[in-house]
């Protein structure tokens, strides 16, 4: 078997294939598209991030191919209706980075409503600006949650923890689901008049993409912070920033952009907006759940071709 792996992951979970396998690990794959097509031809598994493109071109240049290993969730950036076509099976790390992007989206939200973690600046300058970072606590404020499966549910169980309302929206969770159980379940317009932190948790499909746009946006309670841990194109980043600068929203943590990696252009935007978060769709990725991603993906590539032998 000959696995060609596009993008990082945990090293040491290279030794969970069965030996003999011919393995080529290289991070920088992603980035050289045209070197990654030609090594394709003799591929029988691919493992990839949420950056490569397995899109028709690339499954074209792969006649063996035969499996796909996600490391993540995600699975915009992988044609799947191409995948099925040719039969090609498609595995994400479903669960191995559920905490990690639960304890962003807490972090995020308690920094956000607090307000109080950029003023080193001001500090080393000189001032004391202890009255104008009297910020707001995170207990008895209404977490709302726009999509709530796995990963949703483990920022309720956190956020619950901490003294916070729940709420959610998510249309495609039956109403008599266990799940909603202990949170209430709201249309799409009360979700955002309600909440004093939106976390979304929602997939990129055409119905979600621009869902946060600038009327969405103006409907959210004055004030209020936003968390994106799920895709960029869910938000207009440009109508984002304009609620940011007016005032009207209280600050916004970016973890996912329209654009990755996110250019100087793209970041343009959010430029002189002192109350955001920017961080390089990293939510889900720390030591501890590289480790579990890049195991399970392992696994479940090997077992795909060992259940197929």
């Amino acid at each position: 078997m000959r696995v060609i792996i596009t993008e990082f992951m945990d090293e040491s979970a290279l030794a969970g294939f069965a030996a003999g396998t011919d393995i080529l690990y290289d991070p920088a794959l992603v980035d050289d598209r045209p070197r990654l097509m030609a090594l394709m031809h003799d591929a029988d598994a691919l493992i990839v991030r949420n950056r490569t493109q397995v899109d028709g071109a690339l499954l074209e240049a792969a006649p063996a191919l035969s499996v796909v290993g996600r490391l993540g969730v995600g699975l915009d950036n992988i044609d799947m209706g191409a995948c099925a076509a040719r039969g090609i099976a498609v595995f994400p790390a479903t669960g191995a980075n559920t905490l990690s992007v639960a304890e962003y989206v807490i972090t995020a939200a308690l920094a956000l409503r607090r307000g109080a973690y950029a003023s080193n600046a001001a500090m080393l300058a000189g001032e004391w600006p202890r009255n104008s970072l009297m910020g707001a606590e995170i207990s008895g404020a209404a977490m709302g949650l726009l999509g709530y499966g796995q990963i949703a549910r483990a920022v309720a169980l956190r956020a619950r923890s901490m003294g916070m309302t729940i709420l959610a929206h998510d249309p495609m969770l039956p109403p008599d689901d266990p799940a909603w159980q202990g949170v209430e379940r709201l249309d799409f317009p009360d979700l955002l008049a309600r909440s004093d932190v939106l976390s979304v948790h929602v997939p990129l499909t055409p119905g979600t993409r621009n869902l946060l746009d600038s009327d969405a946006l103006a409907a959210m309670r004055p004030g209020a912070v936003l968390v994106n841990t799920a895709r960029g194109e869910v938000i207009d980043e440009a109508a984002l920033a304009a609620a940011l600068k007016k005032g009207a929203l209280g600050g916004a943590a970016l973890d996912v952009f329209a654009t990755e990696p996110l250019t100087a252009q793209a970041a343009q935007v959010f430029a002189g907006i002192p109350n955001m978060i920017l961080t390089p769709h990293i939510a889900g990725v720390t030591q501890e759940a590289n480790t579990r991603v890049s195991a399970l993906t392992v696994a479940q590539v090997r077992a795909a071709f060992e259940n197929k032998e």
